[in-house]
C-alpha cells in the first residue's frame, strides 16, 4: 500500500516508519522540514507557504496523522497550550483539506489520539464504549481533535482514533522522565501513588497502528493500551525491581506541581483503560505485562 504519515519524524513515527517499510509498503513523509532519508521513505513538504502536497500524492492508500507538538516536551505554559492545541486542529485540517482535493481518495485515515478524552478517576474502568469525556485542557484538545478528523467520514473515508496511553519507550515519551530517579538511587512513589496509569510499549503502539490499517472493519477509537493498566505505586516498584535500585523517596503532589505547573496533572492524575477492541480483536500484544515491557526497555 502507498501511506502517507504525517508527523513521521517523531518518536513513534520513526518507529512506524521503519515497520512499514519492512512489510513492504511505500511510505511518504509530509514534512516542513528538509531531511535524509533513513527507511527509503520519500518526503513531500507541506504546511509551509506555497506549498502543494496534493501535487506530489497519488493513489495513496491510507493517511496517518501523527503532526502535533509534543505533550511531554516543556512546561505547560498558557503559549506552550495554544502550541500543542492548534498544531494538531491545523495538521488535521489541512489533511483533509488534501484529502478532500485529490481525484483519488484514500480509504482510510488513522488518526492519533489520546486517553486524555477520559475524565481522571481512581475506581472507573474506560473503554472506547464510555461516553465521560475530560473538561480540561487535554480532555478538550483530544476532542476537538478527533471532531475534526471525524469530518473525513463525510467524504467517505474510513477513520479510526487512535487512544495512546502512556508510551513508554527509550527514545521518547515518558519512560526517561520516570526512570531517571531510579537512575541516581533517589526513586519513589509519585503524588498518592493511587492514581492508574495506562501503558503501552511502543512496539505494540506502531503494530497497532498497522492492525488498524489491515483490518479495514475498524473504525471510531481503539484505546492503545496494555490489557494491564497499573497504580502508578506498582509502576515506580516495577522500575526498581528491573533496575535493582530502591524504590524509597516519595515525591509528593506539590512538588510536581511546584515543577511541573498543569502538566503535572499527566502524573499525579491518571485513567484505568481498557483496550477493549483490540482484545476482542484478538490482538497480540507483544509486552502484555509491565515488567516484560521494562526489561525489554531498561535491560
Amino acid at each position: 500500500m502507498k501511506i502517507v504519515l504525517a508527523g513521521g519524524s517523531g518518536f513513534i513515527g520513526k518507529k512506524l516508519t521503519d515497520l512499514l517499510i519492512t512489510k513492504g509498503h511505500e511510505v511518504v513523509i509530509l514534512t516542513r522540514k528538509k531531511l535524509v532519508p533513513m527507511y527509503n521513505e520519500t518526503y513531500v513538504t507541506w504546511l509551509k507557504e506555497g506549498a502543494k502536497p496534493e501535487e506530489e500524492l497519488d493513489n495513496v492508500d491510507v493517511f496517518i496523522n501523527l503532526a502535533g507538538v509534543s505533550i511531554n516536551a516543556g512546561r505547560w505554559s498558557h503559549h506552550h497550550q495554544k502550541q500543542i492545541y492548534e498544531s494538531r486542529m491545523k495538521a488535521t485540517t489541512e489533511l483533509l483539506r488534501i484529502i478532500k482535493v485529490l481525484k483519488y481518495k484514500p480509504s482510510t485515515l488513522i488518526n492519533a489520539s489520546a486517553i486524555g478524552i477520559y475524565p481522571s478517576s481512581l475506581d472507573t474502568t474506560y473503554t472506547e464504549d464510555s461516553q465521560a469525556t475530560a473538561n480540561d485542557f487535554l480532555g478538550k484538545t483530544v476532542r476537538d481533535w478527533e471532531a475534526t478528523a471525524k469530518r473525513a467520514e463525510t467524504i467517505g473515508v474510513r477513520t479510526v482514533f487512535m487512544r495512546f496511553g502512556v508510551i513508554l519507550g527509550n527514545e521518547g515519551g515518558a519512560l526517561p522522565l520516570m526512570t531517571m530517579p531510579y537512575e541516581f538511587f533517589i526513586g519513589g512513589t509519585v503524588g498518592t501513588g493511587k492514581q492508574w496509569v495506562s501503558w503501552v510499549h511502543v512496539t505494540d503502539v506502531v503494530q497497532a497502528i498497522l492492525f488498524a490499517i489491515e483490518n479495514d472493519h475498524l473504525n471510531g477509537p481503539i484505546n492503545v493500551t496494555a490489557p494491564t493498566p497499573i497504580r502508578m505505586r506498582d509502576f515506580g516498584k516495577t522500575v526498581a525491581h528491573v533496575l535493582k535500585r530502591p524504590h524509597w523517596i516519595p515525591v509528593p503532589s506539590f512538588a510536581m506541581k511546584l515543577v511541573l505547573g498543569q502538566k503535572s496533572k499527566l502524573v499525579l492524575e491518571g485513567q484505568r483503560v481498557v483496550p477493549k477492541v483490540l482484545i476482542e480483536e484478538k490482538f497480540d500484544f507483544q509486552f502484555p505485562t509491565l515488567h516484560k515491557a521494562l526489561e525489554d526497555l531498561l535491560k
